[in-house]
């Protein structure tokens, strides 16, 4: 194949874009020059894969937590920058439940050459290439999935794990020796512990001989403080993503539910446990391709039902787990075994190695 300019879209999370992350590379690859169309919350992420020579950023109206209003003038300014990329080929990478049509729209009024996705829907001639994912597939591995039927592949050694550049050294921030990482927030309120729930654990660590160090966004310092307490590191509000990155490529193992740094984590190499609410499939995002442990009740009624808030008093799936069930899941993915910790693929047919409790 002719090497392209050549555009991946993503419009989502941070997380959703380090999911990206192998077929980004796929891409680039194959590609003279490669950009990649995200969304405000994604392009620190964007900024960190290996293969990306731009980042074009678009709040997209109908993608996000709280899209903002469609506005002509903002449409209009990205026609023209993606009509002066003189892209020739673009994947455009949605998750299963959403429509990959209106950024196709966009490519085509921008004079995109040829353009592939996942699609459901009828695509009349928006799409070149109407990809039809796998069932039960982890979005890394649909996204990948898609580059390569659309002519992509993977560099030789590559074998398509998530990666992002080299982190940076933070010991002023971290401090010396093994530490555990607790990031206790999410986006969506319903895929994480209850603020009270989270600092119970975090002590729960603490008390068995780990040194904990939180994290967390500047708008989450009042969460990080209160999880910390007495007893642990609170980084809240001190670091950006690339930073993240580092706090976590140091760590022995993270304790993060389904949100972006659990990706992070699993990009830098580091096991994860994760409280994995089941509002979504544990089959599509759980951590990739990094030893992990799912804490959590996966037939819980909220169940496949996206939620942003727990629709079921109490939050059981994530509440009702022990400490004694966290402190395995860290002993096991740190070498020390614990009960109940149980070694199983991840589920998409890939080498991946994972366990669940």
């Amino acid at each position: 194949m002719t090497r392209s300019r050549s555009l991946v879209v993503r419009l989502d999370s941070a997380g959703d874009v380090l999911l990206a992350g192998p077929a980004v590379r796929a891409v680039a690859a194959g590609s003279s020059y490669t950009a990649v169309l995200c969304g405000p919350q994604g392009a620190p992420a964007a900024r960190l894969l290996p293969g990306v020579d731009e980042v074009v950023v678009y709040d997209a109206a109908w993608v996000g937590l709280e899209p903002g209003p469609v506005s002509g003038e903002e449409t209009q300014a990205l026609l023209r920058t993606l009509s002066a990329g003189r892209f020739d080929r673009a994947l455009i990478l949605v998750s299963y439940h959403q429509s990959p049509l209106p950024a196709a729209l966009l490519l085509k009024l921008a004079g995109v050459g040829w353009t592939a996705a996942d699609s459901e829907d009828y695509p009349g001639t928006l799409l070149d290439l109407r990809h039809r994912r796998l069932p039960h597939r982890h979005e890394a591995r649909a996204a990948l999935d898609l580059a390569q039927d659309a002519g992509f592949t993977l560099p030789h050694g590559d074998s398509g794990e998530l990666r992002v550049c080299a982190p940076p050294d933070v010991t002023h921030l971290t401090g010396t020796g093994p530490y555990v990482v607790f990031h206790p927030g999410a986006a969506v309120p319903a895929r994480a512990w209850t603020p009270g729930r989270a600092a119970r654990a975090a002590a729960a660590l603490s008390a068995a001989g780990h040194r904990v160090v939180v994290t967390g966004a500047a708008a989450e310092k009042d969460l990080t403080s209160r999880v910390a307490g007495e007893h642990a590191l609170d980084l809240g509000g001190m670091t950006d993503l690339h930073q993240l990155a580092g706090v976590l490529a140091g760590a022995r193992v993270a304790v993060v539910g389904n949100t972006g740094p659990a990706h992070l984590a699993a990009a830098v190499g580091t096991p994860v446990v994760c409280p994995f609410a089941p509002v979504v499939p544990a089959e599509r995002w759980r951590p990739y391709r990094v030893p992990h442990v799912l804490l959590g009740d996966g037939a819980a009624p909220c169940a496949g039902s996206r939620a942003r808030r727990c629709p079921v008093p109490g939050h059981p799936c994530l509440d009702g787990v022990s400490d004694a069930e966290v402190l395995a899941a860290v002993a096991a993915l740190v070498g020390g075994g614990g009960p109940g910790a149980r070694p199983r693929p991840a589920g998409d047919g890939e080498p991946e190695r994972g366990a669940t409790v």
